[in-house]
């Protein structure tokens, strides 16, 4: 990392040690014992602009005390009836952890840490690493496997709050109950995500609004957390769709993205053994069919090991929060920012080429039929 980078991440730090008690308190939530990492994360969010960075960070203390978030994961959606229609329409799982590993060029080397380039930020400590004519071997970096069921996910077994609440809840179980720092014993603060495209159709035009907020709440407020997407049953809907989306987003994001062949289990296996591959990764022609697989292998499912993990450790955490009264019913309504206009461009930009291929093939989709409720 260089020297303007690490002057960067002083700078964002001077500015934060001056926030008040309360902000304090959530950025430490958030950071986890990991301070100087999260602050790279928002700097690279806003191109390493140090002003533009202290302005999306102070933004997004300020929405998790707005909105409790520090508590979000005592609030379980119950009754389990309800949690259950939502995992079976909000389909993500975790589904293994990667073996991330290969040679690589270090940009400069500090007594603690290897930095692997300016624009990766990513900090790993010298036992880790082995030389090799100058390259450096990354050993198992590592990283948690999410597979997001994309076309699949329906979304209409209840209202937009609780698939909200339940994305932020997942969010913050893998950041703040970091099972891969633990599992290697150092600091773990992005993943791989795959994504199915399997059954993707035209009436996804109908999910665009609620996307659009799930994703604006990832973007200001979870940034650059994910290393590489894997888009994989890639069908035609997507490719159309793809092919003007692309030229929209930044070039540190177009480089995330790798859209693979079929359902990519030849490529995934290069970086995720075959244990961790998604249920519907492991065999070609296999796409995302819930009933080829076990629920406990069907990572999507609330029977999996990481669901039944979450859904336990944010019921333990409601009855120690409040051991006497019974666990109130209704969702947990968080405000979401405005999108910023890249955001607001590109979820157009797709909803235009969805009515063009809707227009063609004789569909009419609107997204009139969704609305976010209060319960």
């Amino acid at each position: 990392m260089g020297a303007g980078s690490q002057e960067a991440i002083k700078q964002l730090r001077a500015l934060i040690d001056q926030v008040d008690e309360r902000l304090q308190g959530t950025f430490q939530n958030m950071h986890q014992g990991y301070p100087n990492e999260t602050l790279v994360r928002f700097l690279k969010a806003r191109e390493w602009n140090v002003s533009k960075a202290h302005k999306m960070l102070l933004d997004c203390l300020n929405w998790r005390i707005e909105n409790e978030i520090d508590n979000i994961l005592s609030k379980p959606i119950v009754p389990t009836d309800l949690y259950r229609a939502v995992r079976e329409s909000q389909l993500i799982g975790l589904s293994g952890y990667s073996k991330e590993w290969g040679f690589v060029p270090p940009l400069g080397v500090h007594k603690y840490f290897v930095y692997m380039s300016v624009d990766d930020g990513v900090f790993v400590p010298p036992s880790d690493v082995t030389r090799y004519g100058g390259y450096i071997n990354v050993r198992d970096r590592g990283f948690p496997v999410f597979a997001v069921g994309v076309g699949l996910s329906t979304f209409d077994k209840a209202s937009v709050n609780y698939y909200v609440q339940s994305h932020i809840q997942i969010n913050e179980f893998r950041d703040r109950v970091p099972a891969a720092t633990k599992k290697h014993g150092r600091h773990i603060g992005t993943c791989l995500k795959v994504l199915d495209m399997t059954g993707l159709k035209i009436s996804a035009l109908s999910q665009i609004k609620l996307l659009t907020i799930i994703s604006t709440v990832d973007d200001l407020n979870y940034p650059e957390k994910t290393e590489t997407y894997y888009i994989v049953n890639v069908p035609y809907i997507f490719s159309a769709c793809w092919k003007v989306v692309k030229p929209l987003l930044q070039e540190r994001t177009r480089r995330k993205v790798q859209v693979l062949h079929g359902c990519g289990r030849d490529e995934l296996l290069k970086v995720i053994d075959y244990s961790s591959l998604p249920h519907f990764c492991r065999r070609e022609g296999s796409g995302s069919s819930r009933h080829s697989v076990s629920e406990t292998d069907d990572c999507f499912s609330l029977d999996h090991h990481f669901h039944q993990e979450l859904y336990c450790y944010i019921n333990e955490k409601a009855l120690s929060n409040e051991p006497v009264a019974p666990i109130s019913q209704g969702s947990f309504h968080v405000d979401v920012p405005e999108p910023d206009p890249e955001g607001t461009k590109i979820a157009q930009t797709i909803e235009c080429e969805l009515h063009k291929i809707g227009g063609r093939n004789g569909i009419n989709h609107s997204m009139n039929g969704l609305t976010v409720n209060d319960d």
